[in-house]
């Protein structure tokens, strides 16, 4: 599939309408718990949180979204990004990473952190994030945290080891 640009949506729970968020959700379950065959309450509580924005990219109907992520605030300060989701029919286009980029941009110049699945690990690092510990099982699926530092601004450049390859990269 080729690389198709859409408009990124993104709304608070509140600012959901119920089409909307039943789109949202069933890709979440179609995703998470059908193709991945995780057992688990997809619904954790966290949705509904006023600070939480779900960002999604529609399909050709509001119930029929084919990207979706989450962005929450997390206790220390730093943005979390979470149950990034692209339908299998919608996949190979570039989705994700245009709604992450779209994420990113939002999060602006706060930290951000996400737990990969593990063999998207290199994906990440792509955005910037490194691994920031060792990798764990949830859900049976295992998962790297990883963490994303704010850019500095220009002419403050550093550099990163990435965690895939040990060599030393601009951030």
């Amino acid at each position: 599939m080729t690389r198709t640009e859409r408009s990124p949506c993104a709304a608070t729970f509140e600012e959901l309408d119920a089409l909307t968020l039943y789109g949202l959700l069933r890709l979440r379950v179609d995703v998470f718990v059908v193709e991945q065959a995780c057992r688990y309450a997809e619904l954790d509580g966290r949705d509904s949180d006023p600070a939480t924005v779900h960002m999604w990219l529609e399909g050709d109907a509001p119930d029929r979204p084919v990207a979706y992520l989450r962005v929450l605030d997390e206790p220390e300060g730093c943005a979390r990004i979470g149950h990034v989701a692209v339908a299998r029919d919608a996949r190979g286009a570039g989705l994700a990473a245009q709604l992450l980029e779209a994420a990113l941009s939002r999060i602006g110049d706060r930290p951000c952190v996400l737990d990969a699945q593990s063999h998207l690990v290199g994906y990440y690092e792509r955005f910037g994030f490194i691994a920031t510990g060792p990798e764990f099982v949830e859900d049976g699926i295992p998962h790297v945290p990883m963490r994303r530092e704010p850019r500095p601004a220009a002419g403050q450049g550093r550099a990163a080891r990435s965690s895939s390859t040990g060599l030393r990269r601009p951030v």
